[in-house]
């Protein structure tokens, strides 16, 4: 029994660590890594590019794949694409993916 508590101790530390070091992104440097973005993605309508637009995503319930909108997935989805977006995991820092999700939960 005590070594169930100490797991899950563990995995709660270290689950509320992953969420709190994401939280430590800056939006301001995140819209610099947007630019990126901005090719294939609208940041301030909801115009659809080649991409779907991503204002207000984190108002949605959803992801375009279906997925639930959380930082989680949507971290999931720069760094592996799909449906036709390249995937990032490879060209971006996880300083600027935390800076990026800062600024796509402002938007």
């Amino acid at each position: 029994m005590k070594k169930v508590i100490i797991l899950i101790t563990s995995v709660v530390a270290i689950s509320t660590f992953s969420l709190c070091a994401r939280g430590k992104g800056d939006s301001a440097q995140g819209k610099n890594v947007f630019d990126q973005c901005a090719a294939c993605h609208s940041a301030d309508t909801d115009e659809k590019k080649v991409g779907p637009s991503l204002k207000g995503l984190f108002q949605h319930n959803k992801l375009k794949n279906g997925k639930r909108v959380s930082d989680d997935n949507v971290l999931a989805q720069i760094n592996s694409g799909g449906g036709g977006m390249p995937a990032f995991g490879d060209s971006l820092s996880q300083e600027e993916k935390d800076n990026l999700l800062a600024y796509l939960h402002s938007i």
